[in-house]
């Protein structure tokens, strides 16, 4: 049975930092690829990073490039989201995701995900 825990999440000032952690398990991470979504309210869905199950592919949508760092630890099977320099439009609930593949795909997770954590961004 696949299950993704994310934690992690929380309150912080614009221009802090938080790093947001994935427990997987019924698949291992070196065989698939696993990433990060995000949705505000009254908006829709955001791709926001993917690191293939190789681990040396990384992808990440626009809005985050050069703030956000993704990685994983293949042996305690954890998948993690570094966010640096964050801004109050990064506030959403991060949901971590996979499309069951080895490869990432364009940031699209429609396969199975978790029950998210909440990021908010404020002063």
């Amino acid at each position: 049975q696949v299950q993704l825990v994310e934690s992690g999440g929380g309150l912080v000032q614009p221009g802090g930092s938080l790093r947001l952690s994935c427990a997987v398990s019924g698949f291992t991470l070196d065989k698939y690829s696993i990433g990060w979504f995000r949705q505000a309210p009254g908006k829709e869905r955001e791709g926001v990073s993917c690191i293939s199950g190789g681990g040396d592919l990384t992808d990440y949508a626009d809005s985050v490039k050069g703030r956000f760092t993704i990685s994983k630890d293949t042996a305690k099977n954890t998948a993690y989201l570094q966010m640096d320099s964050l801004k109050p439009e990064d506030t959403a609930v991060y949901y971590c995701a996979t499309d069951y593949s080895f490869y990432c795909s364009g940031l699209k997770f429609d396969e199975y995900w978790g029950q998210g954590t909440q990021v908010t961004v404020a002063s």
